[in-house]
This record gives structure tokens, sequence and C-alpha cells, in this order.
């Protein structure tokens, strides 16, 4: 949006915002409707989380423009938007042996401390993205920027641990 904006005047004004600087500096704005969470900060700056699809995004961003306007702050233009991380579920329809999946897949590719965090943290390079995974075959790839890359880092993790013998 690009303007310095007062959150303590604009919590005042918009419903259901949610803003305590002292444990959080961007003031909340939660949308039952689309289910989605925007988070405005001083700077002007929107992050939208929650959403399924890019229509959504817009559609939150939108909405979020035109209560701020509601609320007497001009704002010019049209603002842009661009997705910084994708977070994807899925599951391998299996058990896995996470400590086997270490070994597999390398020590410097993998953290895995199951006193501290019962998943397996994996970071592939390409595409580069990061998974989450654990012994029930359920899996979370977080830090892709366009879909087709959530499906490639499935794929090609699938393909490891077969080549591995760890996936049926």
């Amino acid at each position: 949006m690009g303007t310095e904006l007062d959150l303590n005047s604009l919590a005042l004004n918009l419903k259901d915002a949610e803003y305590e600087p002292q444990s959080f500096p961007g003031l909340i704005l939660r949308s039952k409707e689309s289910k989605t969470t925007a988070l405005l900060f001083r700077s002007g700056k929107i992050v939208c989380t929650g959403a399924k699809n890019l229509e959504q995004v817009k559609r939150s961003v939108e909405s979020v423009v035109k209560s701020v306007r509601e609320a007497g702050i001009p704002i010019a233009g049209v603002p842009t938007y661009e997705v910084q991380n994708i977070v994807a579920s899925s599951d391998l329809g299996q058990l896995i042996d996470l400590t086997s999946i270490v070994l597999s897949l390398g020590l410097d590719k993998v953290e895995y401390e199951p006193e501290v965090f019962p998943g397996l943290v994996y970071r592939m390079k390409e595409p580069k993205v990061v998974f989450l995974l654990f012994g029930s075959g359920r899996l979370v790839c977080v830090g892709a920027r366009v879909p087709e890359d959530v499906g490639t880092a499935i794929d090609k993790l699938t393909e490891e641990l077969r080549m591995a013998d760890l996936l049926h």
C-alpha cells in the first residue's frame, strides 16, 4: 500500500481488528468468510495467510484495502501481490521409518531429533522446499512459490524413498 499506517486508529475503526503491539507489531484481520487472515503493518505491507488459491488472496487483499479506505485512509491505486510461500500437506499412505530415511537421504539434508520434535525435517535443493515427514506417513511441504513445485517435490521425494526401498 506504500503509506505509513496508524494502526492504533485503524484498530479502533475496523470491526474485528486485533492489535496488541506489545506482543505483535501488526494488526490482525480475520475473515470468517474466506477463512484467511491478513496482517497489516505500519509500513502499509499486508501479509495474507490461509488462502487456498490466488483468487482467495486477491479477494482478501481487496477486502482489507476496502476496509482501510472505509476507515478514512486514502490508498491510491491497486495493491500488487506475490506468492511467497505455499504450504501443502499430503499422506504417503503408509507408515515410514524416519531413522532409515535419515540414513538414506543424508545427514547434510536432514534434521531429526525425536526427543525434541516427532518429525523429520528434509531440505530439498531442487525445487527448493522443506518437508516435515512424520512416521505416520503424513508430510507437510513448505516454501514452494508455485503449485507445480509442490507436485514436483512430492514426486521426487516419493521416488527417492522408493529407490531406497523405504516406500512401497
